[in-house]
C-alpha cells in the first residue's frame, strides 16, 4: 500500500490525470444507466485510488465531457450515447 503511495507520488501530474480520466469513465460506464453527482462519482472513486482530491475528480469530468465521453449538467454526469456504444463493442466494462 505505501509502496503504491511512493510509486504514484512519482508519477508526473498529466499521467496521474489520465488514471482518474480512466477511474471516472470506467465508474460511469459501469454504472450506467445511473447518473452520479460529482460528490458521489468522488466517493466511489476514491475507494478505488485510495484518497482521492474532490478537484482531480472534477478536472476529469471537465476533460471527458470536453471530450464528448460523458454528459454533465452540472448535477449529474452520465457516460454518453458515443462512450456507451463505444463500451458496448469493446465487451463492456469488466
Amino acid at each position: 500500500m505505501h509502496d503504491d503511495d511512493i510509486r504514484r507520488s512519482l508519477l508526473p501530474p498529466s499521467h496521474e490525470d489520465e488514471i482518474m480520466e480512466r477511474s471516472i469513465l470506467t465508474q460511469v460506464l459501469f454504472l450506467h444507466p445511473a447518473q452520479l453527482t460529482i460528490l458521489e462519482l468522488a466517493l466511489r472513486v476514491e475507494t478505488d485510488l485510495r484518497s482521492c482530491e474532490q478537484d482531480a475528480v472534477e478536472r476529469a469530468v471537465r476533460e471527458l465531457s470536453r471530450d464528448g465521453l460523458i454528459t454533465c449538467d452540472c448535477r449529474r454526469i452520465a457516460p454518453s450515447r458515443a462512450a456507451v456504444r463505444f463500451d458496448e463493442l469493446l465487451g463492456g466494462v469488466s
